[in-house]
């Protein structure tokens, strides 16, 4: 047994070995952490929210517009944060010429407003989300980043939405994926302040 275990981290130091020789990086996230797939990527708690954003495919056009208004720094912060994040399909629900007109700086203002819209302070799984709906009679406030209000309403028995003052709904698809610093709700629209 004790040969066993000498050669086991014998052959563990010589991957080890090869793995530095070869530029490979040996701190990848723990196989024990419970992911969540978003974006055909695993997303992981030890993360922070850029840090796992940046590999989702269903969020290249969110991660863009996190970066043009300038926020990458903030949500990589220690938060905590809850996100409201919509899809690349969300964003494509807009108006045709929504997104690149609010890319462009001279509209950073207005880009971060939206985009922190989509931002609570502090860390609210969906169980806290379920809880404040059944509490408030079935439609909780949230004080966003922002400043401004959005609500939480049932959308089903067994999804919950956001709704901004307009009424325009954002279904939760994928819930409680944890970060280091919060965590992430998927939406599959966009919601937006007055």
């Amino acid at each position: 047994m004790i040969s066993l275990l000498k050669k086991s981290a014998t052959l563990i130091a010589g991957a080890a070995g090869l793995a530095v020789v070869c530029g490979l990086s040996l701190t990848q996230p723990s196989f024990a952490e419970k992911t969540v797939m978003v974006g055909g990527a695993a997303m992981y708690p030890s993360k922070n929210i850029i840090e796992n954003a940046v590999n989702s495919q269903d969020h290249t056009t969110l991660v863009a517009a996190v970066k043009a208004a300038g926020l990458v720094d903030t949500l990589s912060g220690p938060g905590p944060f809850t996100v409201f994040a919509p899809t690349n399909s969300a964003f494509e629900k807009l108006p045709n010429g929504t997104v690149p007109t609010l890319l462009k700086p001279e509209n950073k203002g207005k880009l971060t407003g939206i985009l922190t819209y989509h931002v609570v302070a502090g860390k609210l799984t969906a169980q806290d989300l379920w809880d404040m709906v059944d509490k408030m009679g079935g439609k909780a406030e949230l004080k966003t980043v922002n400043g401004q209000s959005l609500w939480i309403k049932k959308a089903s028995e067994k999804h919950l939405a956001v709704y901004d003052p307009a009424g325009h709904a954002g279904r939760i698809t994928i819930s409680n994926v944890l970060q280091s610093n919060g965590v992430i709700h998927v939406i599959d629209n966009v919601v937006q302040p007055n």
